[in-house]
């Protein structure tokens, strides 16, 4: 299935050449992209297309191959408590493609090569007091993936997805929040730094359902999540976090779509990154749509960066469309720089030397996002990372 805009029918008489014109300008807005299930839909990407332009293209390359990479490349280990109901399914299997529409080739890809989707179900009226873990681990190669996560109506949990390793990974990522459940999604990357991995996530969240998403990216040379959520019942709401450390030589990307489609929504999106060392580099860019009938609405999207050293570049790019008068508020933020020097310079005055100032400046930035988590061990463990990142740039 393909949607895409149409050129305006012909019509007897005078034609408006400004409508010619318009119907030949590339899509700009994230809503209006065409999403196909058949990778022949999409053309290979050249860098020059809206959602690719800032993208490494070269280096993605493995990923835009129609080819079903050998088995064995990803190992897969799930911890979940007993109530989690785990199945696979073939396309066609509801719920997988219930609300997943690809938006680009690797997501296509992935659809496709995937012949059985792990479903992971949180029953309904069920509040787990573990997360569900999920570690995959690359081996090396071509692998395809599409997961499916279910928390049915008036449940609660979380589910962790943990990358390490090393592959070419394209991977989708279906979320579906029933009415009234409460679900958290944390991707985690720790690659090695050879790996490329492009994940498209997709989530719809129902009526007075709540989506907690974050996206925290570290280890694999180029790493670019996408999330994408649809706040599609009354009183929805979607809080969506990222956390990035890019060293020389990473990419790591994050495009954002938040659509309020609902009345009574609220979105909440807070991205921040730092990056240190020759080449390193951030990119995200986040788009907000509210819609028609999204009446009541309170949304804000922000994104901060912290570059650390010279020769870092951070792209950010926030976007904002609202369609209704009616709404309680929305807004968008981005700021990229250095240290403040007036924060360093109040640490220093009390006696604490310039090295673990800077420390302490990045660890209170970082932190913000890492606190949000709700998951005591993890959070230890990625303070601990970014302690090992500010260390590794102190040495170099």
């Amino acid at each position: 299935m393909t949607t895409a805009t149409q050129t305006p029918a012909a019509a007897e008489g005078h034609i408006d050449p400004a409508a010619l014109v318009a119907s030949l300008v590339p899509v700009q807005t994230r809503s209006e992209r065409a999403t196909s299930f058949d990778p022949a839909d999409f053309g290979t990407p050249t860098g020059r297309e809206v959602n690719w332009k800032l993208s490494p293209i070269d280096r993605l390359a493995p990923l835009f191959v129609d080819q079903a990479g050998p088995t064995g490349i990803m190992t897969v280990d799930v911890e979940a408590p007993a109530a989690v109901e785990q199945l696979r399914l073939a396309a066609g299997d509801a719920p997988r493609g219930e609300h997943f529409r690809p938006e680009d080739l690797p997501a296509a890809l992935a659809w496709t090569h995937e012949t059985e989707a792990p479903l992971l179900r949180i029953p309904a009226n069920v509040e787990l007091d573990e997360p569900i873990v999920v570690r995959l681990t690359g081996t090396g190669g071509l692998a395809h993936a599409h997961v499916v996560i279910e928390a049915q109506q008036h449940s609660r949990g979380t589910v962790v997805l943990r990358h390490e390793g090393s592959a070419q990974h394209a991977q989708n990522v279906e979320i579906i929040v029933r009415d009234g459940a409460d679900l958290t999604v944390v991707s985690v990357q720790k690659w090695d730094d050879d790996a490329i991995h492009a994940s498209s996530h997709q989530a719809r969240v129902d009526r007075d359902a709540k989506l907690t998403h974050v996206v925290v990216s570290f280890g694999g040379g180029v790493v670019r999540v996408n999330p994408s959520v649809e706040l599609s019942g009354a009183g929805a709401e979607g809080r969506l976090y990222g956390l990035s450390f890019s060293d020389a030589g990473q990419h790591l990307e994050s495009q954002v779509y938040l659509h309020h489609k609902g009345p009574h929504t609220v979105g909440d999106v807070l991205y921040k990154g730092a990056l240190q060392g020759e080449s390193a580099r951030s990119v995200w860019i986040g788009d907000v749509l509210i819609g028609p009938d999204a009446t009541g609405t309170d949304s804000y999207e922000a994104n901060r960066n912290l570059v650390l050293t010279d020769g870092a570049r951070a792209d950010s790019i926030p976007n904002l469309e609202i369609e209704t008068g009616d709404i309680q508020g929305a807004g968008h933020a981005s700021a990229t720089g250095r240290f403040d020097d007036e924060q360093l310079f109040y640490l220093q005055a009390r006696g604490i030397a310039e090295d673990e100032a800077r420390r302490l400046v990045v660890l209170g930035f970082l932190s913000e996002i890492v606190q949000r988590i709700g998951i005591p061990e993890l959070e230890s463990e990625l303070i601990e990372a970014i302690e090992r990142e500010l260390a590794e740039g102190a040495a170099a």
